[in-house]
């Protein structure tokens, strides 16, 4: 229990003793302003516990309830509002320096076992700035569960055979697509970019020639078959983009526990397909194998084509199962489009039926949209991942060079990597997985405002203020009581939320949590080092406003890590 925490329990303690009532540490929460005090008591529940008038309730306590941790109160209607003691706080950033990189991080997971799937990309298609945003949101899923005390399991799910897969291997060996074929005897140089645009080609061939159709089903027949000359196509090309992931995840510094894909768990699909036909849980209806699951209100889910072919649950359900049986998961958490939402909740329902009691969970999030419209790779309108990091990191580049004359390339360039990445990482994280995002890179790559480079730039000149620092104010003991502004009573209060923000960001999933938080947090870091002297100050209050700010760099780079972000000692 962090010392905030351990504040709240205690008065709550205290004050339900006094009124003998029911009251929790959650029951306190933040004023909606500064000026309001610390600490705020809706007394909604306990006046109507006690049977009496909300603001009686608070002004009864203002009169009777006296604490070493309290130094005012004061009852606004039915809120009682609380000032904290020089002693409170003095505990609170004594806690905070103490732990130092462990603070904020609880083990209210009790270590279950939680797999998250996310990086889901298809083999046949090149990256973009679409799988950005469901990479990003994965990895600090990952992050601040771990944070929250939970033992996860990372993994990524490639797409390796479906019907999109066809589509691009027909239209790469179809006889009219002679450009290819000149291009695929050269030698391909960004083949994820290539294959990109042969699906788009494909998809539009397909528009415009309805007799295709029947081609593309047998491609996926062959396919599925493991014989011929398109089979052994399917491996080339598959290794293409299986490389090009690999090296994409270390840039981003994406780790998994385990890689499965599509085609390993086909044939086992179509035996559970039997077993549920068996079951009477699917059946045939006009060629096709259908899940009527309209008793569900969640319709009817096509597993079988009529021509035969495997749609996504063939090997979504005996993936499921495989991850249950080898990892003995509580949870499963699915990232994945919210396109995608009434199908997982008619797969979950399969794996009830089947009898797995497994928690599932599909964790949807939006489109990222550009300045001029939608993107699609149905029709080639996106920003491929390669030419989005390009672009970052050209501009960052320009930036910090322009900031740095005198660096060295090789520090422009690790500096720049951090600050490219950072801000193509945040960007897809600053707002709820829910929220469309319209993606501006020159506005990402701003040093000021809602950015990971001002989140960046803002630790990098706290190091910097540290470094600065004579030697023997960094000796000299720490005495809180120097800390007596207002500006770093409301500074340590915001550092000791960190905490409490974790476990929210946990409880909702939503990374968002920690990044509104953060730029909160800078934002007041900044107002107070431009309003107060640090380096200036007597050697003792300057000690105390020195560790002020060391713990504030060590909360923002741990913050920034739970998003997968990194930080530099200067920018």
């Amino acid at each position: 229990m962090y010392a905030l925490e351990r504040i709240k329990h205690d008065l709550a303690s205290e004050l339900g003793h006094l009124l003998k009532a029911e009251i929790t540490a959650a029951d306190f929460v933040a004023p909606p302003q500064e000026d309001l005090g610390d600490l705020s008591l809706p007394c909604f529940l306990l006046a109507k516990e006690l049977k009496k008038n909300p603001a009686e309730v608070a002004e009864e306590i203002v009169k009777n309830f006296k604490h070493k941790f309290i130094k005012d109160c004061s009852s606004a209607g039915p809120y009682l509002n609380i000032t904290l003691s020089d002693e409170a706080f003095n505990i609170i950033l004594a806690n905070i320096v103490k732990l130092r990189n462990d603070f904020g991080f609880n083990k209210n997971g009790s270590g279950k076992r939680i797999m998250i799937e996310y990086a889901n990309q298809n083999t046949h298609k090149e990256l973009h700035i679409g799988h950005l945003r469901n990479m990003a949101y994965g990895d600090a899923i990952n992050r601040i569960l771990k944070a929250n005390g939970y033992k996860v399991i990372p993994v990524s799910y490639i797409n390796d055979f479906g019907i999109n897969v066809a589509k691009t291997l027909w239209w790469l060996y179809h006889e009219k697509n002679t450009e290819a074929k000149k291009i695929l005897a050269l030698g391909v140089e960004n083949k994820g970019y290539f294959l990109g645009r042969q699906y788009a080609a494909a998809t539009q061939q397909l528009e415009d020639h309805i007799e295709y159709k029947g081609e593309v089903a047998e491609v996926m027949k062959q396919i599925e078959s493991r014989s011929g000359e398109i089979y052994k196509l399917w491996k080339k090309t598959r290794q293409w983009n299986i490389n090009q992931f690999s090296l994409t995840y270390k840039e981003l510094g994406i780790k998994f526990k385990a890689i499965f894909y599509e085609s390993d768990f086909i044939k086992q699909g179509f035996k559970i397909v039997k077993t549920l036909e068996q079951k009477n849980i699917l059946f045939v209806s006009e060629g096709a194998v259908i899940a009527d699951l309209n008793n569900y209100n969640l319709g009817v889910l096509v597993v079988l084509r009529s021509d035969g072919t495997a749609l996504y649950p063939v090997a979504d359900l005996p993936l499921a199962i495989e991850k249950i049986k080898r990892y003995k998961l509580d949870e499963s958490l699915y990232i994945v489009d919210n396109r995608q939402d009434l199908y997982f909740k008619q797969l979950f329902k399969l794996l009830e039926l089947l009898g797995y009691a497994t928690k599932f969970e599909h964790l949807p999030y939006e489109f990222v949209k550009l300045p001029s419209g939608m993107m699609s790779s149905r029709t080639g309108n996106i920003i491929p991942y390669e030419d989005l990091k390009d672009m970052a990191l050209v501009k960052a580049k320009a930036e910090v060079s322009s900031r740095h004359q005198t660096w060295s390339i090789k520090k422009i360039n690790q500096v720049s990597a951090v600050v490219a990445f950072g801000a193509l990482k945040f960007e897809m994280i600053k707002v709820g997985a829910l929220k469309q995002i319209t993606f501006e890179i020159d506005s990402a790559l701003k040093f000021e405002g809602f950015t990971a480079a001002y989140l960046q730039y803002t630790y990098a000149r706290l190091k910097s203020i540290i470094r600065k620092a004579d030697n023997k104010i960094k000796k000299v003991k720490v005495d809180w009581n120097q800390l007596a502004d207002k500006k770093e009573k409301v500074l340590t209060l915001k550092l000791a939320n960190f905490s409490e923000v974790v476990i929210q960001a946990g409880e909702k999933k939503d990374p968002a949590e920690i990044a509104k938080y953060l730029f909160e947090l800078a934002q007041l870091t900044n107002d107070y080092y431009h309003a107060v002297n640090v380096l200036k100050a007597d050697k003792v209050t300057g000690a105390a406003r020195l560790a002020l700010l060391d713990s504030t760099a060590s909360i923002i780079k741990q913050g920034l890590n739970l998003l997968g972000i990194e930080t530099v000692e200067e920018m």
